[in-house]
């Protein structure tokens, strides 16, 4: 959440170092011209389907800080994928940010969404192996488009964010999510208990192990102490077993503070002990999201429930279920966006599409999630 201060001399000479590679550009969404940076990798050619990582920087900060503070540029170059850097609007406080504090109205959910078209058209990119990152408020925006892109988003690493307590009941991940969360039990700024505003670091494990089913007690190992100098250790926790081969893995930097692990920028208590650039592609690389979409109904029976007429050229369409169990019903646009959202026992209820497009109908019931595609003409 902090702004992450770098001298100015060092910025300038990394940014003339990649400019070759690190292009800036815009596009207009929601009548605001946003902007992005976008990294190609040298071994980029265009000749087979890349991966994308959006790294997004914390609040206050900027996206030019971001690429130079939780670094990919050398990582992407050998393992071909390209790095995108997506720049925060200024909220009501005056402070460039994602909007998940409830500080703004700014969709940033459908500019992200929208960025990966932009990236889609103009790079050859494997649709299957889209990821986010990012530091603090930039983490928090990564766990909300695991919520709300799911549809697009393979996998998610935080490094020094959690989720709010207003978005954390109200989220909706359609497949296993692989999880990789860094934090530092010292962070003075998202503190690791968590508070009224933010839930705990360990809920927040706790949640992503028990929605992907993983083993609750994880492998837990102790980092070597690489630089004793550094004021802090690390501790790694892995839970496999998750559907469909998903994982969760945490790092608790024991000591550590509001800080990127392995950063060449020391802003507090910086772990050195690992790069948390490389381990985020190492758990990244590991997942694509044709395959942890598929098998989840021979994992589980799914909720059983018919949807008519789709398409449909009427504003209601009709769900119909087997029973009268309590069930929640979410209706999301293509964007990820939710347009309503009740919960009911009815057998027999309606759902209002506004205006013509492509609809997602997700249905939880009796712990379970099914999802329909609805298409209004």
């Amino acid at each position: 959440m902090i702004k992450n201060l770098l001298l100015v001399t060092s910025i300038f000479v990394t940014i003339f170092g990649f400019s070759q590679t690190s292009i800036s550009d815009s596009f207009i969404f929601d009548g605001e011209e946003r902007e992005y940076r976008i990294y190609i990798p040298a071994i980029y050619d265009g000749s087979q389907p890349t991966p994308l990582v959006f790294n997004l920087h914390g609040y206050g900060s900027n996206n030019v800080d971001q690429e130079l503070y939780g670094d990919f540029r050398a990582i992407a170059d050998t393992a071909n994928f390209i790095v995108v850097l997506p720049m925060g609007l200024v909220d009501d406080f005056g402070s460039t940010h994602w909007n998940t504090f409830g500080t703004s109205s700014i969709d940033d959910v459908g500019f992200l969404s929208a960025l990966i078209d932009t990236v889609y058209a103009a790079y050859n990119i494997d649709g299957n192996r889209i990821y986010s990152t990012g530091m603090s408020n930039g983490g928090f925006m990564s766990y909300k488009l695991a919520c709300l892109l799911s549809g697009r988003i393979a996998a998610v690493a935080s490094v020094t964010g959690t989720i709010t307590v207003a978005e954390f009941d109200n989220c909706i991940t359609n497949h296993p999510m692989p999880v990789m969360h860094i934090h530092g039990d010292a962070d003075p700024t998202v503190a690791y208990e968590g508070n009224l505003l933010f839930k705990s670091v360990e809920e927040v494990v706790n949640h992503w192990v028990a929605f992907n089913e993983c083993n609750t007690e994880p492998i837990v190992t102790e980092l070597p102490d690489i630089d004793t100098e550094d004021g802090c250790t690390a501790t790694h926790y892995l839970y496999e077993g998750g559907l469909i081969g998903s994982t969760v893995e945490f790092y608790k930097i024991n000591g550590g503070e509001h800080t990127w692990p392995g950063s060449a920028y020391i802003t507090g208590v910086t772990n050195n002990d690992f790069n948390a650039s490389i381990e985020i592609w190492r758990f990244f690389s590991q997942y694509t999201l044709n395959e942890l979409t598929s098998g989840i109904e021979t994992e589980k029976e799914p909720v059983a429930f018919t949807v008519y007429p789709n398409p449909t050229s009427q504003e209601e369409t009709t769900l119909q279920f087997a029973d009268n169990s309590v069930k929640t019903i979410t209706v999301l646009n293509f964007l990820g966006q939710v347009i309503s959202e009740e919960t009911t026992t009815n057998k027999i209820t309606t759902v209002r599409l506004k205006s013509k497009g492509i609809y997602f109908v997700s249905v939880k019931q009796n712990g379970q999630i099914h999802t329909e595609k609805l298409v209004r003409n």
